[in-house]
């Protein structure tokens, strides 16, 4: 059982910056695509953003484009989540997910039901 494990995360003002990591323990871990979901109070899940597996693509929502990078460091077998310029409206729990299954994803996917592995989570508060 692969464990995704995060860190980062808490409460910021608006325009502040934040960095999300997510990280696991077992080098032999591959994974296709690593994406990062949020859920904010009384909504949906939603897609963040995405990195392949080899740094190669990422992909963002709308909202989060010029303002988020996500990131990877594979020495630290560690993803992140680099948020700039945070607003109110980012307030939300940040989950990562791999995508690892036997069927590789070949696109980033803002599926959330495509992806295997999920982190625990992490509350980001952005007052105004």
């Amino acid at each position: 059982q692969v464990h995704l494990v995060q860190s980062g995360g808490g409460w910021v003002q608006a325009g502040d910056s934040l960095t999300l990591s997510c990280s696991f323990s077992d080098d032999t871990f591959t994974y296709s695509i690593m994406s990062w979901f949020r859920r904010a109070p009384g909504k949906e899940r939603e897609f963040v953003g995405g990195i392949r597996w080899d740094g190669a693509f990422t992909k963002y929502t709308d909202s989060v484009k010029g303002r988020f990078t996500i990131f990877k460091d594979n020495a630290k077998n560690t993803v992140y989540l680099e948020m700039n310029s945070l607003k109110p409206d980012d307030t939300a729990v940040y989950y990562c997910a791999a995508a690892a299954g036997p069927v590789p994803l070949v696109r980033i996917e803002s599926n959330w039901e495509r992806y295997d592995y999920w982190g625990q989570g992490t509350q980001v508060t952005v007052s105004a």
